[in-house]
């Protein structure tokens, strides 16, 4: 199997200025699976809330459920039919209430694909922190606005530099168109990949090409560097306290990336939030604590009603899926409160979940 390149050094285990909390190779370790574990005996729930996180996500493995987490990644029975792997992952130096791990690996779809990843959470409460928590909702169209734009110079100060040769080959005109038809693009803040640095934060915009353009793709990733004290008048009140060192957090709203526990009738659940995109579809996953195995949820959100789809199975016959249930339930503070209907008996369960 071929490598991608490496860009962070192999840590085996890092201590930071969360008092207690470390940061280890998740076991067991090999070639291709060097993955993060979090352990932080002062704070249990910080800790299971974050390696769960990262598990569920990025291996589609619930903590504690087997003696190898990476079986479905190494096996392509994840749930994209494909091997991820994990080369390598650092802890980045950040201000005391956050932990930033930066990761990289290879995903084998039609095409293998390297990747770089970011996760950052409050240290405080293991939260995972999206990017638009970051700042006020009337100051999120100016930050896309700011990254498009330096994007953008990136991008024609390049072109310039392509143009600039007095002879060109087949290579450099489709180079030049690529850039081209990248003009104008525009990202929102929901799509952006980002990490903290101790002192700013870096906007990760992705590239101009598609894979069977990549070996041409000079530019890459466009990362962009806000300091804090330039971001610091867009800053939400979320950011505002998890930046100024508080023990105290504020609460982070909206339900994107969050754990919630409950109950299905008398059937205990946990929730993992994962997408909530902007045309209002939603995505998530949950597992039974008895059964542990992952069950995907997908529907719509529309103000604080979400209405969902559990399907069971697909047919083959009828080319399409064959739902298990419909779930409808209500977003109130840190509830998510309503029904879950199984499909062909047409019974209704309780559903109640509390954020953790």
């Amino acid at each position: 199997m071929k490598k991608v390149e490496i860009l962070f050094f192999l840590i085996p285990i890092l201590f930071f200025s969360q008092k207690n909390m470390q940061v280890a190779d998740l076991m067991p370790k090999s070639e291709d699976y060097v993955f993060p574990v979090v352990s932080y005996t002062e704070k249990p729930l910080v800790e299971d809330k974050i390696n769960t996180f990262l598990q569920v996500s990025g291996l589609e493995y619930i903590p504690g459920t087997g003696k190898n987490p990476f079986q479905l990644a190494a096996t392509a029975t994840n749930s994209y039919t494909n091997y991820v792997y994990y080369y390598n992952w650092k802890k980045l130096k950040t201000p005391k209430n956050i932990l930033s791990l930066a990761m990289e690996g290879e995903a084998s779809g039609a095409y293998p694909e390297s990747f770089s990843e970011w996760n950052n959470f409050d240290a405080r409460t293991g939260n995972y922190i999206n990017l638009e928590d970051l700042f006020r909702p009337e100051a999120v169209a100016t930050i896309e606005g700011q990254l498009n734009e330096q994007v953008e110079k990136r991008i024609q100060n390049y072109l310039t530099e392509l143009k600039s040769f007095p002879e060109s080959n087949e290579d450099s005109k489709e180079q030049i168109e690529m850039y081209e038809s990248c003009l104008g693009s525009s990202h929102s803040l929901k799509y952006v990949k980002y990490f903290f640095g101790k002192d700013k934060l870096t906007l990760v915009r992705e590239r101009c090409s598609n894979h069977a353009m990549r070996g041409l793709d000079d530019l890459g990733s466009h990362y962009i560097e806000f300091s804090f004290k330039e971001l610091g008048k867009y800053w939400s009140p979320y950011a505002e306290n998890l930046l100024s060192g508080s023990e105290h957090p504020v609460h982070q709203q909206g339900i994107q990336n969050k754990l919630y526990k409950g109950k299905i009738n008398q059937y205990p659940i946990i929730l993992l939030v994962q997408n909530v995109y902007e045309d209002g579809s939603f995505s998530a996953v949950y597992w039974y604590e008895k059964r542990k195995k992952l069950i995907e949820w997908n529907g719509i959100i529309k103000d604080n009603h979400i209405s969902i789809t559990e399907n069971d199975y697909h047919s083959e016959e009828l080319k399409a899926w064959i739902p298990r249930a419909i779930i409808e339930v209500e977003v109130k503070g840190n509830r998510i409160n309503g029904t879950w209907q199984d499909y062909k008996t047409k019974k209704y369960l309780n559903l109640e979940l509390e954020e953790l």
